[in-house]
């Protein structure tokens, strides 16, 4: 009926990310400054000195306000550390960056192309929500915007994930 799915659901591994938590007044502004934190890290200002390697996706955890109506100020921009550097990630030279073990992840995805905004992201949920219909098996406080392209891209791939129940 349709070339391409609606959205997929997907399980992704436990693994170490390195996480910066901000709470600016804008969404955008939350993730450019975390990302830039984070770029700095994954550039050289770690305990190796040196490149560590881009992975993608980058995830943004947002939470939903109780009336569900807006995004919650706090964002965790969360990159994930290759492989090579799992079992002993790099020390951040910078105290905002943490690196936390995060446990397996079931997501149920769907694809977004363009800016990620506080307005495109909760349009992308309530249209999720709509193709989805009335299910209690996913969060509805918790989501992830993943961005797999450069912020520059005019329209970037995105998918907002919604996480199910364990």
């Amino acid at each position: 009926q349709c070339e391409e799915a609606a959205y997929e659901e997907r399980q992704y591994p436990a693994g170490k990310w390195a996480c910066v938590t901000r709470g600016e007044p804008l969404y955008e502004q939350s993730i450019s400054l975390s990302f830039m934190k984070l770029m700095r890290y994954i550039c050289k200002e770690n305990s190796v000195g040196c490149y560590l390697g881009m992975t993608i996706p980058v995830l943004n955890e947002i939470h939903l306000t109780k009336e569900g109506t807006e995004l919650e100020r706090e964002v965790v921009t969360a990159y994930y550390i290759p492989g090579r550097f799992q079992q002993n990630p790099p020390t951040p030279a910078d105290p905002e960056i943490h690196i936390t073990e995060r446990a397996p992840l079931r997501v149920i995805a769907r694809v977004f192309y363009g800016m990620t905004t506080e307005e495109t992201i909760l349009r992308e949920i309530a249209l999720f929500w709509e193709l989805l219909g009335p299910t209690d098996t996913v969060l509805r406080e918790t989501y992830i915007v993943a961005v797999y392209e450069n912020p520059s891209v005019p329209q970037r791939r995105n998918e907002i994930w919604f996480i199910r129940r364990a």
